[in-house]
């Protein structure tokens, strides 16, 4: 057994790099302003109660600004003063929002929805509600994203656990994933009701636009994760990306996972997700498929693996311009076979060179450390070729602290083939987990191949028979 610690990957923002999201954008401004054409100007649509659009505007008036970081706070890399969503700072741009391109809430409407008896008609109600108005935005108005904000009073009628804060910055909770797929998810349902309208939503709760409201984030952590995954949704471009090494070929990302139907109708779906080292993607769905009557896991056939991968590959091609050298596969369960034999296919049909198999798993597995702090994030413990352990979560050096509330949890991961050195693998995936645009915390524990399958299936499985094809890009999921 050996065992590295891998530095914390260096994010490329518009005039440098910086390990930390937030002090990247702080000091160097967010990446795209390197391009020659983006939006300085972003349209802001909303829909909510006269009350809570009052309290956005006074919102999106108070992120304009510098907003102070907790005077208390112990972590002065942790807990940092917002830098302002301006033209002359970081994200160098405005956030346009008047009544104009708002729509506001009947009160009628949402008592009338607030009497009906049983929780899936409560939800079904909701998500109508803000569909038909999201609809004469997107139709009628100039706009580039849409503010869904959810009132208290229905909220906690249509939530059982609810958006964590303002922007919906990290992961749906345990509760959440193992909820009865009977039940209706209102922010699934209203993602996948309103994707054809081709303008991304997000989905804020009324108490989250109160100043330091009890039990939130502080405002300016609220403000780096409500604005940066404003941005993102809005631009389509990356507010950083990872450094690329110009020595080496170009590589893409890919994330292959499944998902059931809510009915039970269709056992499972593909998914294929794909991102570069720009953090462009495209995301596809594939065919039906059956468990494997040995473990009881979804398996490609040898065609579907094919089809699958090239499909993805051609839209990829098509939206991005570009082919890849390399391809690396993350998958959360074995590769059969089959399975390896259609990727490769497709892969080296349409001229990828290389092509690494890696699975990522869940450890049993824990690793102590002689302190009262967990092991190091980026601790990787190799026990043979194939066999490895990663920290993504643990201790963060630039924090000076562990941010969880639990002993965190390693990745389990198995280096199927590969052409590429295990160091490079484990690094590589430690840098993924940092692109998440949702939360400006660079600790996340899933790298984003596999952190975006989840959310992306939890919405496809509620579009409708009939729907145009889903949106490619991750900002109608996150």
């Amino acid at each position: 057994m050996k065992l590295h610690q891998i530095q914390e990957p260096l994010l490329d923002f518009g005039q440098g790099s910086h390990v930390c999201p937030r002090a990247g954008i702080t000091t160097h401004d967010v990446y795209d302003t390197r391009l020659k054409i983006r939006r300085e100007r972003i349209f802001v649509g909303a829909i909510g109660t006269s009350d809570a659009l009052s309290k956005l505007y006074t919102w999106i008036d108070r992120c304009a600004n510098r907003i102070d970081a907790p005077p208390e706070s112990r972590q002065p890399n942790l807990r940092v003063p917002f830098c302002g969503f301006n033209l002359d700072d970081g994200y160098k741009a405005q956030l346009v929002i008047d009544e104009e391109i708002t729509r506001s809430l009947s009160n009628s409407d949402i008592s009338s929805i607030l009497k009906l008896a049983t929780w899936n008609e409560r939800v079904e109600a909701s998500v109508e509600m803000y569909y038909r108005l999201a609809k004469f935005l997107a139709q009628n108005r100039t706009i580039d994203v849409i503010i869904c904000v959810v009132p208290t009073k229905l909220y906690d009628k249509i939530f059982s656990s609810g958006l964590p804060d303002v922007a919906e910055s990290i992961e749906e909770t345990d509760e959440e994933q193992k909820e009865d797929e009977l039940e209706v998810n209102f922010r699934r349902a209203l993602k996948a009701r309103t994707m054809h309208l081709g303008k991304p939503i997000q989905i804020i709760r009324e108490i989250s636009l109160d100043s330091n409201a009890k039990g939130q984030q502080d405002d300016a952590t609220k403000a780096w994760n409500f604005c940066t995954a404003l941005y993102y949704k809005a631009s389509q471009t990356v507010p950083w990306k990872l450094i690329t090494n110009i020595n080496r070929p170009q590589v893409c990302f890919v994330g292959i996972s499944f998902y059931r139907s809510r009915d039970g109708s269709v056992l499972n779906t593909s998914l294929a997700q794909i991102f570069d080292e720009l953090g462009q993607n495209v995301i596809l769905r594939g065919t039906p498929v059956d468990l494997n009557k040995d473990d009881r896991r979804p398996n490609l056939k040898e065609e579907q693996a094919y089809n699958l991968l090239k499909r993805a590959l051609n839209e990829y091609d098509i939206a991005m311009n570009s082919s890849p050298s390399r391809l690396v596969l993350h998958k959360s369960s074995r590769y059969t076979e089959e399975e390896i034999e259609g990727f490769e296919a497709a892969a080296y049909e349409l001229g990828v060179r290389s092509v690494d198999f890696i699975t990522i798993l869940d450890s049993d597995l824990r690793l102590l450390r002689g302190s009262e702090y967990p092991v190091y994030r980026g601790m990787h413990i190799e026990f043979d070729e194939e066999n490895h352990l990663l920290y993504t979560r643990g201790s963060v050096e630039y924090y000076r602290t562990y941010t969880g509330k639990y002993i965190p949890q390693p990745l389990d991961i198995r280096i199927v083939k590969a052409d590429e050195s295990a160091g490079v693998i484990c690094r590589e995936i430690l840098g993924l987990t940092k692109m998440n645009w949702n939360n400006t915390q660079f600790d996340g524990k899933y790298p984003i191949t596999l952190a975006c399958s989840r959310k992306v299936g939890q919405i496809m499985k509620y579009l409708r028979p009939g729907d145009d094809e889903p949106q490619i890009s991750y900002s109608y999921y996150m």
